[in-house]
């Protein structure tokens, strides 16, 4: 029988999830993968093999509720029919953020939960919902090892000045500082780089993860030297709904100006900003490029995107005194050609010159010239989760292989 382990990660109202086999100390080898989404209204299921192939997908009864508790109940049935070829001997959840205490996958026990739950107002539209089947794991399967993968972690190699913010120092004890994420993703990058470029892997290069949620990091030798995002996933450059950096009074102007409470603001920033907020129209970069020649809010919302994406990439560059190469990935990164092309031109001040064919067909290679590189190369968090549980994990011979 053939161990596996089961990655989960979770949103408000979905939660996403892939089986890896582990054995013998290979590399974990993805075996399905799917999602439940519609949680809490009308739920979807679907799930797929490693090659991509539809095995379920279904749409349970309106009206049904349909809770995350459900979902992992329901998945767990659905493995139940493979028990004689392959048993799951650990889950891996990713977890937004793991604060200063946490710079490497935990364990989860009750006192790792207490310390996580502390957190919440640190990432409140995130954490929650990381920590949900955490618990619901932990009332329906007691026994089952919980590893906690945290998007913080890969960030706490950059140096303390990296962290500080220009605020009192009680403000940095009580752990208001610099934190960073999207670490899942630009550990994979720093992971498999080498493989595609090991003259850049081992020098300058900013990462850029754009998507919904959307961040760059410079990696100097493959470590974290700096980060767009701070102290929450809100900051940074602008992304789907939320707003990206904005001067603190503008915070001040919309509580005393506008009336708008705590909760008001947050939402604003948080669900209503970014390209949705811009545009007007939608936090989806496929609507906004469809409409740009014809609309001028979705023209503007791109544009303020791609500006602030050159820009900082700008600071990254002093960061890391000079650049040899740049990664995209995420949603954007990945499959948006004309975003690429249009961030590389904004990047001929560092040398770097795209090759068009080259971008329209995805690459991985989209530069052209002796200058720095650019690639494509898509990330995969969820693998990084498995490879974190089955190190953790390797401790445990009964459990999992090492």
């Amino acid at each position: 029988m053939v161990p596996v382990l089961i990655v989960l990660n979770a949103g408000s109202s979905s939660l996403k999830f892939q089986v890896f086999d582990v054995l013998d100390g290979a590399e974990p080898q993805l075996v399905w993968k799917g999602l439940y989404e519609g949680l809490g209204g009308n739920a979807h299921f679907v799930v797929k093999d490693a090659g991509g192939i539809v095995l379920r997908d279904e749409i349970w009864d309106e009206g049904r509720p349909t809770s995350h508790e459900e979902a992992l109940t329901h998945l767990v049935a659905w493995l139940s029919q493979f028990r004689e070829e392959r048993q799951p001997v650990a889950i891996g959840h990713r977890v937004v953020h793991g604060g200063e205490i946490f710079s490497a996958p935990a364990i989860v026990d009750e006192s790792v939960l207490q310390r996580l739950e502390v957190l919440v107002p640190l990432a409140p539209l995130h954490q929650p919902h990381n920590l949900e089947p955490i618990r619901i794991v932990r009332r329906r399967l007691p026994e089952m090892p919980q590893v906690a993968c945290f998007d913080t972690a890969f960030h706490q190699s950059q140096s303390d000045i990296a962290t500080l913010y220009a605020l009192p120092r009680e403000m940095r004890e009580r752990g208001v500082r610099r934190y960073g994420f999207h670490g899942l993703s630009y550990d994979y990058i720093s992971s498999v780089l080498e493989g595609y470029d090991q003259h850049v892997a081992e020098r300058r290069v900013v990462v850029a993860h754009l998507g919904n949620g959307a961040s760059l990091c410079a990696l100097k030798g493959g470590v974290s030297i700096a980060t767009t995002m701070g102290f929450s996933a809100l900051d940074g450059l602008p992304m789907g709904t939320r707003c990206g950096t904005v001067d603190a009074g503008v915070v001040f102007y919309m509580l005393r100006e506008m009336s708008l409470s705590p909760g008001e603001a947050e939402r604003l920033l948080y669900t209503k900003s970014g390209l949705l907020g811009v545009s007007g129209i939608s936090n989806d970069m496929r609507t906004l490029r469809a409409r740009e020649a014809v609309d001028t809010n979705a023209k503007r919302a791109i544009e303020m995107f791609v500006y602030r994406i050159v820009r900082e990439i700008g600071s990254l560059v002093a960061a890391l005194g000079g650049i040899e190469g740049i990664v995209f990935t995420g949603g954007i990164g990945e499959n948006d050609g004309a975003t690429r092309a249009e961030v590389i031109e904004g990047l001929a001040w560092a040398g770097f010159t795209l090759d068009d064919v080259a971008n329209r067909t995805g690459g991985p290679l989209i530069s052209s010239g002796k200058g720095p590189k650019a690639w494509v190369i898509p990330t995969n968090e969820e693998l990084v989760i498995a490879r974190q549980t089955r190190s953790v994990l390797s401790t445990m011979p009964s459990r999992i292989a090492s």
